[in-house]
């Protein structure tokens, strides 16, 4: 990382404090320039964290690790002689917590990890809500103006993807996850503290999201940008392969409901604006097709249903 760019790292205790304007000031430069902050001090107890982190990754070891090496034996991947472009290093699973929870359908996950995850959820879907309206006070839009937005008729879709990246012998020539932007709304990310990996694209160059121990990684999806009429931005990210260490990730989604119309907010349109509007379904089913695309010609073939076609189809994403 260059010297002169410091990932913004937020204390969400001063927000109750004298130095509120200044933190605020923070949380709005990073959505406006990074499009990721991380924060601290944000609530969620340590112990439950740690709690989470220790279940995770004996979760792992105990149900996917052979899962995970039979799939690179399946797929040739076990040798990693050339670049591989069409493939993730990482191992997953999804959580979906709303409209409708399907922890309990969920194969061997002991009911103490289930508990957690169900606890993690609803405190991590309280601090999204927390952060939409502080971005809404910085924005000048009405507070609860994002959330009555993503609600729809139906409510917010909100879910978990539980990811391992493993060690890779040759990092080279695979990523853990693809470079991309994030479809939905807010992204809450807890990830492993002593493990890197996550990057992302600031101004030409690939700057690593730092591990810190007991905060929550923010970053922002392609609705906020629309919303908000480009003021925010969605950036590229990817995850980058370690030769040694298996990196935990446990990403939480909080997106627009399946029917929420997604339009820029009027009052941050000044003439016309170069965003679509859509229904956020709609766009996912695209989205599903082009992650590991540009975001712009999505844009575009929004503004035109019939263009969605173009758009050449090359991965399928869980949408929640």
């Amino acid at each position: 990382m260059e010297k002169n760019m410091k990932f913004p790292v937020v204390d969400m205790a001063k927000l109750n404090g004298e130095e509120r304007d200044q933190t605020m000031a923070l949380i709005n430069e990073a959505c406006e320039n990074w499009g990721f902050f991380e924060i601290m001090n944000h609530g969620l107890p340590h112990d439950l964290m740690d709690k989470i982190e220790k279940m995770t990754k004996e979760h792992y070891k105990t149900y996917q690790e052979q899962k995970f090496n039979d799939m690179l034996k399946s797929k040739g991947l076990d040798k990693l002689e050339t670049e591989v472009e069409d493939v993730d290093w990482e191992s997953t699973f999804y959580l979906r917590h709303l409209p409708q929870s399907n922890l309990n359908d969920i194969p061997d996950m002991s009911d103490e990890y289930r508990t957690a995850m169900k606890d993690f959820g609803k405190r991590l879907e309280d601090l999204a809500e927390d952060l939409l309206d502080l971005l809404c006070e910085n924005l000048g839009l009405e507070k609860g103006y994002l959330k009555k937005v993503f609600r729809g008729t139906k409510g917010p879709t909100f879910g978990t993807k539980v990811s391992n990246y493993p060690p890779c012998p040759k990092p080279e020539m695979i990523k853990g996850l693809r470079a991309h932007t994030d479809a939905g709304g807010i992204i809450l990310l807890f990830q492993d503290d002593k493990v890197s990996g996550l990057q992302l694209l600031k101004d030409g160059d690939w700057i690593d999201v730092p591990p810190l121990n007991h905060s929550i990684v923010i970053n922002l999806g392609d609705q906020l940008e629309v919303i908000t009429n480009g003021k925010y931005k969605s950036v590229m990210h990817r995850v980058v392969t370690q030769k040694e260490g298996n990196r935990m990730s446990i990403a939480s989604f909080y997106n627009p409901g399946s029917d929420a119309e997604i339009a820029p907010a009027t009052s941050l349109v000044e003439k016309d604006s170069d965003y679509p509007s859509f229904v956020f379904d709609d766009y996912m089913k695209l989205y599903a097709g082009v992650k590991f695309q540009p975001k712009e010609p999505r844009f575009e073939a929004m503004k035109n249903a019939s263009a969605v076609t173009e758009l050449n189809p090359t991965a399928a994403v869980e949408t929640f």
